[in-house]
């Protein structure tokens, strides 16, 4: 990880079949306890990003209760700038620092929209959002660690450029099944195992039936040894 970047974390919870929401779009994955750890990895994150579907869908806040912390600056890939005007995100804008982030495709009257409400717009990108432009101007704006809590599509356009340096994921006792359930990592994928992320395994923690894994990013293709990590059983 370079300086001209923040250090980012991808944060997931999945199913045993690698899935974070059903075919509905149920993603209620993680127990009480796990809820519990991702606010701990919150309050230590100063920006949390996610795309405008995670907004429309789950309607989250991404602020920090569960856990002591402050709240990280909340970040929002909407290229078109459509997110509901109704979402909490926006209704809470005005006691949460929120980055609304769209690309230049963007139309006038819905930057203008953006533009009246208690929110920093960035633009990034001219039809889709550019995560590694994006990743430079947080870094202007003092963003040392962000937490990437995205859907499938954002999370790859992090993954296939090399633009994270952990993944820390939550396997929960479930098998969703479904081919139209979003998988952890969506987009294209890569063409051959070869040409994949390779990660490392730093350490396993286990919460009852769930196992949660912490990898860090390892350089690109390679072979499938390296070190193993030792469970950890501690919550």
């Amino acid at each position: 990880m370079g300086g001209s970047r923040p250090a980012v974390t991808i944060s997931a919870a999945m199913s045993a079949d690698g899935k974070i929401a059903t075919r509905s779009g149920d993603s209620r994955m993680s127990s009480p306890e796990d809820l519990a750890r991702v606010h701990r990895l919150r309050s230590q994150a100063d920006a949390i990003l996610v795309g405008a579907n995670t907004v429309r869908r789950d309607d989250p806040l991404l602020t920090v209760r569960r856990a002591r912390g402050g709240n990280p600056v909340r970040v929002v890939l909407d290229p078109r700038g459509t997110i509901p005007p109704r979402s909490r995100l926006l209704r809470t804008a005005g006691r949460v620092p929120t980055i609304i982030v769209v690309s230049k495709s963007i139309t006038r009257a819905s930057l203008r929209r953006l533009e009246g409400l208690p929110v920093e717009v960035i633009s990034s990108g001219r039809a889709r959002i550019s995560a590694r432009a994006l990743l430079a101007k947080l870094a202007a704006r003092g963003i040392r660690t962000l937490l990437v809590e995205g859907g499938g599509d954002t999370n790859w356009e992090f993954v296939k450029a090399g633009l994270f340096d952990r993944l820390v994921v939550t396997v929960s006792p479930r098998i969703v099944g479904g081919a139209n359930a979003v998988s952890l990592v969506q987009g294209a994928g890569f063409p051959s195992v070869g040409r994949s992320a390779r990660l490392r395994l730093d350490r396993v923690q286990r919460m009852g039936d769930e196992l949660v894994l912490h990898y860090s990013r390892g350089a690109r293709g390679g072979g499938p040894g390296g070190s193993r990590a030792r469970p950890d059983p501690r919550p």
